[in-house]
């Protein structure tokens, strides 16, 4: 599977001189977070593109092999083992594409954040953290680090300053928030920066995070 053009594309009034790139959860497609862009302010939204890609679409193990959108196979319901890692790689492939895509078109990796929820978020955080350049930042939503090991192998200088948003719910049923937590402190300990934050819903957003993290996006691409 490689890169394809098809994204759901929400431009600025104005030319863009940021992007995000933001990638849904498991079973969803680009259109999932594309009614958040109007709530996250005008200060925001006026100046940024929004990219909302939609994953391939491939079986998944933990529903019963049922095709659907999938960054990567589902093979376990433990977190450790939960990942597919050839999935996780590929899709880090086509995030890079789509940031590459980003850059032709004028905007620099530092005016670039990757951002996802939940299967989504996971492939933001580890293709981010690996990517060889600073980003403006990752913004990593109700999810967890998929491979550790291949993001402390793969850090560089550049990327270790790249601001990262992580939000989780207090009762997500999904992906429960201390594998939120653990991913968060394992990269405390690499030395990443972290914003940190929790709601009291499941496995959602909530108003409130989406104004923390419109404050948040105001901040890194100032």
């Amino acid at each position: 599977m490689s890169f394809s053009p098809e994204a759901v594309i929400i431009q600025p009034p104005i030319a863009a001189d940021a992007s995000v790139i933001w990638l849904h959860g498991l079973g969803a497609d680009g259109h999932d977070f594309e009614p958040i862009v109007p709530h996250l302010g005008s200060a925001v939204t006026g100046h940024v593109r929004f990219v909302f890609p939609h994953a391939p679409m491939r079986p998944v193990t933990i529903n019963a092999g049922n095709v659907m959108r999938a960054w990567y196979d589902v093979v376990d319901a433990d977190i450790a083992r939960r990942a597919d890692a050839a999935g996780v790689h590929e899709s880090e492939g086509i995030l890079s594409d789509y940031i590459a895509a980003e850059v032709a078109n004028g905007i620099p990796p530092e005016r670039i954040v990757v951002a996802g929820f939940s299967q989504g978020g996971a492939i933001a955080l580890h293709a981010g953290l690996r990517y060889p350049q600073r980003l403006a930042g990752i913004l990593a939503l109700s999810c967890y680090l998929p491979l550790p090991e291949a993001v402390s192998d793969g850090r560089t200088p550049d990327n270790v300053k790249t601001p990262i948003f992580m939000a989780h719910g207090t009762q997500d049923p999904v992906i429960p928030a201390p594998a939120g937590e653990h991913s968060r402190d394992l990269l405390l300990d690499l030395g990443y920066e972290i914003e940190w934050h929790s709601y009291p819903i499941p496995h959602s957003v909530c108003p409130q995070e989406i104004e923390d993290l419109s404050r948040w996006l105001l901040r890194v691409l100032a």
